[in-house]
Protein backbone atom coordinates (compact mmCIF):
# COMPACT_ATOMS: atom_id res chain seq x y z
CA UNK A 1 0.00 0.00 0.00
CA UNK A 2 1.71 3.05 -1.38
CA UNK A 3 1.64 6.08 1.37
CA UNK A 4 -0.39 9.13 0.96
CA UNK A 5 2.17 12.07 -0.57
CA UNK A 6 0.92 14.59 1.96
CA UNK A 7 1.72 11.66 4.63
CA UNK A 8 4.87 11.14 3.23
CA UNK A 9 5.67 15.25 2.99
CA UNK A 10 4.85 15.69 6.65
CA UNK A 11 7.14 12.12 7.81
CA UNK A 12 9.89 13.33 5.31
CA UNK A 13 9.80 17.34 7.31
CA UNK A 14 9.80 15.82 10.75
CA UNK A 15 12.73 13.71 9.99
CA UNK A 16 14.68 16.72 9.22
CA UNK A 17 14.63 17.88 13.15
CA UNK A 18 17.83 16.23 15.19
CA UNK A 19 17.65 13.02 16.08
CA UNK A 20 14.57 12.04 14.54
CA UNK A 21 14.73 9.11 12.80
CA UNK A 22 12.53 7.18 10.11
CA UNK A 23 10.48 5.25 12.41
CA UNK A 24 10.35 8.60 15.47
CA UNK A 25 9.14 10.56 12.14
CA UNK A 26 6.11 8.17 11.20
CA UNK A 27 5.14 7.97 14.81
CA UNK A 28 5.06 11.59 15.41
CA UNK A 29 3.28 11.80 12.03
CA UNK A 30 0.76 8.97 13.04
CA UNK A 31 -0.20 10.36 16.58
CA UNK A 32 -0.28 14.43 15.62
CA UNK A 33 -2.65 12.96 12.78
CA UNK A 34 -4.90 10.58 14.51
CA UNK A 35 -4.96 11.18 18.12
CA UNK A 36 -4.14 15.22 18.55
CA UNK A 37 -5.22 17.41 15.59
CA UNK A 38 -5.28 20.46 17.59
CA UNK A 39 -1.58 20.20 19.12
CA UNK A 40 -0.81 19.21 15.26
CA UNK A 41 -2.86 22.65 13.94
CA UNK A 42 -1.21 24.58 17.15
CA UNK A 43 2.04 23.43 16.17
CA UNK A 44 2.15 24.53 12.47
CA UNK A 45 0.68 27.69 13.34
CA UNK A 46 3.17 28.22 15.83
CA UNK A 47 6.24 27.39 13.40
CA UNK A 48 4.79 29.18 10.87
CA UNK A 49 4.82 32.53 13.47
CA UNK A 50 7.97 31.83 14.28
CA UNK A 51 9.92 31.69 11.23
CA UNK A 52 7.76 34.43 9.45
CA UNK A 53 8.69 36.54 12.83
CA UNK A 54 12.30 35.76 14.45
CA UNK A 55 15.24 37.12 13.05
CA UNK A 56 18.74 37.49 14.30
CA UNK A 57 19.28 40.49 16.75
CA UNK A 58 21.77 43.05 15.15
CA UNK A 59 23.95 42.80 17.87
CA UNK A 60 24.17 39.13 19.83
CA UNK A 61 22.99 37.65 16.83
CA UNK A 62 20.12 35.60 18.98
CA UNK A 63 16.85 35.11 17.78
CA UNK A 64 14.60 38.43 18.23
CA UNK A 65 11.46 39.61 17.27
CA UNK A 66 13.19 43.16 17.67
CA UNK A 67 16.31 44.52 15.55
CA UNK A 68 17.87 44.61 19.02
CA UNK A 69 17.01 41.63 21.43
CA UNK A 70 15.57 42.95 24.92
CA UNK A 71 19.07 41.76 26.54
CA UNK A 72 21.78 44.19 24.41
CA UNK A 73 19.15 46.76 25.38
CA UNK A 74 19.04 46.54 28.40
CA UNK A 75 21.21 49.24 30.64
CA UNK A 76 21.75 46.94 33.31
CA UNK A 77 24.03 44.59 31.49
CA UNK A 78 27.44 45.15 31.41
CA UNK A 79 28.78 46.32 28.21
CA UNK A 80 32.13 45.79 28.95
CA UNK A 81 32.12 41.86 29.28
CA UNK A 82 31.08 40.26 26.13
CA UNK A 83 30.00 36.10 26.06
CA UNK A 84 30.69 34.25 23.12
CA UNK A 85 28.22 30.87 23.14
CA UNK A 86 27.87 28.65 20.61
CA UNK A 87 23.86 28.30 20.43
CA UNK A 88 20.47 30.06 21.60
CA UNK A 89 20.76 27.28 24.85
CA UNK A 90 24.58 27.91 25.61
CA UNK A 91 22.62 31.50 26.52
CA UNK A 92 20.04 30.25 28.39
CA UNK A 93 22.25 28.02 30.50
CA UNK A 94 24.10 31.27 31.25
CA UNK A 95 21.42 33.06 32.37
CA UNK A 96 19.93 30.20 34.22
CA UNK A 97 23.33 29.89 36.48
CA UNK A 98 23.31 33.78 37.49
CA UNK A 99 26.72 34.23 37.26
CA UNK A 100 26.92 36.58 34.41
CA UNK A 101 25.70 40.47 33.65
CA UNK A 102 27.46 40.91 30.84
CA UNK A 103 26.77 40.89 27.12
CA UNK A 104 26.63 37.97 24.22
CA UNK A 105 27.03 37.05 21.33
CA UNK A 106 25.60 33.95 19.55
CA UNK A 107 27.73 31.64 16.74
CA UNK A 108 24.82 29.83 15.95
CA UNK A 109 26.97 27.25 15.67
CA UNK A 110 30.42 25.79 15.49
CA UNK A 111 33.66 25.28 13.68
CA UNK A 112 32.96 21.60 12.04
CA UNK A 113 34.90 21.49 8.48
CA UNK A 114 32.92 17.88 8.16
CA UNK A 115 29.73 19.31 8.17
CA UNK A 116 31.00 22.22 5.82
CA UNK A 117 31.07 25.04 8.50
CA UNK A 118 33.85 27.14 8.53
CA UNK A 119 34.66 30.70 9.54
CA UNK A 120 32.19 32.31 6.70
CA UNK A 121 29.56 30.09 7.88
CA UNK A 122 29.93 31.78 11.66
CA UNK A 123 29.61 35.37 10.13
CA UNK A 124 32.67 36.10 12.25
CA UNK A 125 33.13 39.15 10.64
CA UNK A 126 30.04 40.58 13.24
CA UNK A 127 31.96 39.46 15.97
CA UNK A 128 34.99 41.36 14.61
CA UNK A 129 32.69 44.03 13.79
CA UNK A 130 31.26 44.57 17.32
CA UNK A 131 34.97 44.06 19.31
CA UNK A 132 36.23 46.50 17.08
CA UNK A 133 33.33 49.36 17.66
CA UNK A 134 32.95 48.81 21.77
CA UNK A 135 36.13 47.18 22.90
CA UNK A 136 36.20 44.49 25.59
CA UNK A 137 36.68 41.52 27.33
CA UNK A 138 35.65 38.77 25.27
CA UNK A 139 34.90 36.01 27.07
CA UNK A 140 35.01 32.34 25.03
CA UNK A 141 32.40 29.76 26.53
CA UNK A 142 31.92 27.09 23.58
CA UNK A 143 31.77 24.00 24.73
CA UNK A 144 35.15 21.46 25.64
CA UNK A 145 34.32 19.32 22.54
CA UNK A 146 36.98 18.94 19.65
CA UNK A 147 34.88 21.22 17.32
CA UNK A 148 34.31 23.76 20.56
CA UNK A 149 37.57 24.19 21.12
CA UNK A 150 38.85 24.81 17.87
CA UNK A 151 36.05 27.48 17.65
CA UNK A 152 37.48 29.32 20.86
CA UNK A 153 41.10 28.74 19.64
CA UNK A 154 40.18 30.62 16.11
CA UNK A 155 37.92 33.27 17.52
CA UNK A 156 41.07 33.75 19.97
CA UNK A 157 43.51 33.99 17.43
CA UNK A 158 41.36 36.15 15.42
CA UNK A 159 40.34 38.82 18.00
CA UNK A 160 43.27 39.39 19.51
CA UNK A 161 44.80 40.11 16.51
CA UNK A 162 42.30 42.70 16.51
CA UNK A 163 43.81 43.74 19.82
CA UNK A 164 40.64 42.48 21.67
CA UNK A 165 41.16 40.94 25.42
CA UNK A 166 40.32 37.13 24.89
CA UNK A 167 39.46 34.71 28.29
CA UNK A 168 38.57 31.48 27.96
CA UNK A 169 35.60 29.63 30.59
CA UNK A 170 37.50 27.02 33.21
CA UNK A 171 36.64 23.62 33.02
CA UNK A 172 37.16 20.73 35.43
CA UNK A 173 35.49 19.42 38.39
CA UNK A 174 31.92 19.66 38.86
CA UNK A 175 30.80 21.49 41.80
CA UNK A 176 29.63 18.52 44.50
CA UNK A 177 32.03 16.16 42.23
CA UNK A 178 33.70 12.86 44.35
CA UNK A 179 37.25 12.49 42.36
CA UNK A 180 36.36 8.64 41.90
CA UNK A 181 33.88 9.39 39.83
CA UNK A 182 35.05 12.17 37.33
CA UNK A 183 37.13 10.73 34.14
CA UNK A 184 40.68 10.83 34.01
CA UNK A 185 40.01 14.18 31.22
CA UNK A 186 38.41 16.49 33.24
CA UNK A 187 40.08 15.31 35.93
CA UNK A 188 43.69 15.85 34.44
CA UNK A 189 42.30 19.60 33.26
CA UNK A 190 41.51 20.39 36.66
CA UNK A 191 44.86 20.07 37.60
CA UNK A 192 46.36 21.62 34.91
CA UNK A 193 43.84 24.68 35.87
CA UNK A 194 44.75 24.54 39.41
CA UNK A 195 44.78 27.98 40.96
CA UNK A 196 46.44 29.39 44.37
CA UNK A 197 44.21 29.38 47.32
CA UNK A 198 44.38 33.42 48.68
Amino acid sequence: MKTPSSLEALISALRELPGVGPKSAQRMAYHLLQRDKPAAMRLAHSLQHAVETLHHCAKCNNFSEDEVCEMCSSHRRDANLLCVVEMPADLLMMEQAQCYQGMYYVLMGRLSPLDGIGARELHLERLVRRVQEHPCEVILATNFTTEGEATAHYISTLLRAHGAKVTRIARGLPVGGELEHVDSGTLAQAVLERREIP
